[in-house]
């Protein structure tokens, strides 16, 4: 490893092999950027004022951690950003090196400086993968100004990247290429001879580029290869041209992987998937939870988030919701998967159609927030357990009015010693029959009631023993159910 190798890199040149002599090396390595003005996409950090293109201006740069998805162009602008500057500049790979590696790279900075010489651009791609003990101990030296950090990371930096380095460095997020940035760098290596693919007699048929920009999802390395494996693996037709149709195209891009690693995919998937069920789009929350399935998620995680959203977003607007997340959430624990995805569908589509309401959700959390602010309030004495001896001596259970001895089984009478509201019942769906009961019940409790008893239970006088009580026969007496 030598932090001097790609000085000539640094200052313009490309090296010769990444040239198109030598077949061996991808396309999309070839093709990589010499100048700013080469570089395609990103506008945000390398338009007019961003903040990239101000840096290298200016010709001061900080440590960088660039973050963003596979092919959007993190190693093409770090290489891009040495050879701009013309920095000292060696590159790692955080799945092969480690501490020793990094102990050697700080040795010939260090000469370097000693030398003379300025910070030391040190390219980690994949740093996501370096452990805890190996981002430490680039701290010292980015701290010092001895190296110049530059990390890749497809994972997001807040996740995969200790504080204290983070704090160190720029978080720069770079976005995927949007399909007419990709038509740019694809017409780019068809017209390229020196590098790219502009020697061979292609013909590129223009749906079938667009086509190719529009499948790759903004991965310009995806792009640029299944483009060399089309014009090298196409014959040419009788005319002596490699015409590169759709059809030859789509054979050649083959099943992207779906990426789903690191924290980020997890969460941000589940996150679509859920808001997705919240905002009753049942085809989007389809599309999510395939993701995840293909993405290998754990079936019960899923299942539970479905449990979640059955309360927190449907509620009481569909109670019915809560059991068919519970249902889906047994049968998949019971069945497995592959067979386990229909359940999570059919759950998926149930709740995501649903009348929805978050009342209940926002009505606990209403109490909870009167309780953490200090109003812990004493079981009033007419609510508290009178079922054991000597509990009627305190007072216990006094003056508690049995609402079955009252008609329609209701009875006016103070529940929490507190005047609060927390539950608010919305219009959706059975919800809306819950409120009108809850105004039933407020307007009953504004009437004036009796403390004489109006026993009514099932039009029997006689009152449960075993609900007034305790029955002295019973093996349980000591601690008897509160009623």
């Amino acid at each position: 490893m030598d932090l001097f190798a790609n000085t000539e890199a640094a200052a313009g040149a490309m090296p010769a092999e990444t040239t198109a002599a030598a077949p061996r090396v991808p396309l999309a390595w070839r093709m990589r950027p010499r100048t700013l003005d080469e570089y395609t996409g990103q506008p945000h950090l390398l338009g007019p004022g961003g903040l990239l293109r101000r840096q290298l201006a200016a010709r001061r740069i900080g440590s960088l951690i660039l973050y963003g998805p596979p092919g959007c162009g993190k190693t093409a602008l770090a290489h891009l950003i040495a050879r701009t500057l013309q920095m000292p500049f060696t590159e790692l790979n955080a799945v092969t090196a480690g501490v020793p590696e990094i102990r050697k790279a700080v040795e010939t900075a260090t000469r370097h400086r000693q030398h003379g010489g300025g910070a030391t651009l040190l390219f980690i791609d994949e740093i996501h993968r370096f452990n805890k003990p190996q981002q430490s101990a680039l701290l010292p030296h980015v701290e010092q100004g001895l190296l110049t950090l530059i990390g890749a990371s497809t994972q997001n930096p807040f996740f995969s990247i200790i504080p204290p380095l983070a704090s160190r460095s720029h978080i720069v997020e770079l976005k995927p290429h949007g399909a007419d940035d990709l038509g740019v760098i694809l017409e780019a290596a068809l017209g390229d001879s020196e590098r790219g693919l502009g020697s061979l007699p292609l013909a590129a048929e223009a749906d079938a580029l667009a086509f190719l920009a529009e499948r790759c999802e903004g991965d310009a390395r995806r792009a640029l290869n299944t483009l060399e494996m089309a014009a090298l693996t196409t014959p040419p037709d009788a005319s002596g041209q490699i015409r590169l149709t759709r059809a030859v195209l789509e054979q050649c891009l083959g099943k992207k992987a779906v990426v789903y690693d690191g924290e980020d995919a997890h969460y941000d998937t589940a996150s679509a998937f859920i808001k997705s069920i919240r905002g009753s789009d049942a085809d989007a929350a389809l599309y999510w939870l395939a993701k995840m399935i293909e993405g290998g998620e754990d079936p019960l995680f899923i299942a539970r988030r479905l449990v979640i959203s059955a309360s927190e977003d449907i509620g009481n607007a569909d109670p019915r919701g809560l059991m068919v997340a519970v249902a889906a959430q047994q049968a998949v624990s019971a069945i497995g998967m592959p067979e386990g995805r229909i359940p999570l569908a059919q759950a998926t589509t149930y709740l995501a159609l649903a009348p929805k309401s978050n009342a209940a959700y926002l009505a606990v959390d209403a109490a909870l927030a009167d309780i953490r602010g200090g109003m812990v309030l004493p079981v009033p004495p007419h609510l508290q357990d009178a079922h054991y001896p000597g509990a009627k001596r305190l007072g216990r259970g006094d003056g508690y009015l049995y609402p079955h001895d009252f008609p329609g089984h209701f009875v006016s009478q103070d529940y929490l010693g507190a005047r609060r509201s927390y539950y608010r019942p919305t219009g959706q769906g059975f919800e809306a029959r819950l409120a009108e009961r809850m105004a039933d019940l407020h307007r009953l409790g504004q009437t004036p009631v009796s403390r004489t008893k109006h026993p009514v239970q099932n039009g029997s006088d006689k009152r449960s023993p075993d609900k007034h009580s305790p029955d002295k026969h019973s093996p349980d007496r000591g601690r008897p159910e509160i009623s």
